[in-house]
């Protein structure tokens, strides 16, 4: 941002937990009193130098959180359940955070922040690119949103899907309690975050 537009905003007291990439650009360039319909044209401009580094930043100083490669490697092997990423990221910052973290093999579709700006309209745009993949949409709280901001447990309630929050980020258990997500963890550790993604057992 400080490229593109001359300044980084105020970065020092932002909350990014759970927003999506193009949003997090509007509200600091905003803060810092440019116009939406001056940052709007130059989005692209902003993630370009963003993708320039990231790679290069994040080797060797990224790493999944614990518990997230047990489990993820356990839902790979159930054939009632599909894997798929809900993002805020921009899809290609998302593909290389998935790379450097060793992630990536297991997510062959997403839903990310270069779809829509608004995170709660990406439950849709998954549900979409799964039927496109398995010729289902995992209508209704067959499909389980996993995330630990606010916006994540939000987000899976505008979609009409489950929530499963985890303490493991930057929001406070006791926020995400408040929110009333279906099941809430404190890391993604098996088998307790594997109970509570499938739910009743019936897959998601």
């Amino acid at each position: 941002m400080t490229a593109t537009f001359g300044t980084p905003g105020p970065v020092e007291t932002y909350r990014y937990s759970g927003k999506t990439d193009p949003q997090i650009v509007h509200e600091l360039m905003a803060a810092a009193g440019l116009a939406r319909e001056d940052v709007a044209p130059r989005l692209s401009e902003v993630f370009e130098s963003y993708l320039g580094t990231l790679e290069s930043t994040l080797r060797g100083h990224a790493s999944p959180l614990p518990g997230v490669e047990e489990l993820l490697a356990a839902l790979a092997e159930r054939d009632d359940v599909a894997l798929g990423l809900l993002t805020g990221n921009i899809e290609p910052g998302a593909r290389v955070k998935l790379r450097v973290t060793g992630l990536d093999r297991h997510f062959t579709f997403g839903a990310f922040g270069s779809d829509d700006e608004i995170r709660n309209n990406l439950v849709p745009v998954a549900r979409a690119r799964a039927r496109a993949v398995w010729g289902d949409d995992f209508a209704g709280t067959r499909t389980v949103v996993v995330g630990d901001a606010e916006a994540d447990v939000l987000c899976a309630r505008a979609g009409g899907a489950r929530a499963v929050a985890v303490a493991s980020g930057w929001t406070d258990r006791a926020v995400l309690a408040t929110l009333s997500p279906d099941a809430l963890l404190d890391s993604l550790h098996p088998p307790g975050a594997l109970a509570a993604i499938l739910g009743d057992g019936s897959g998601s």
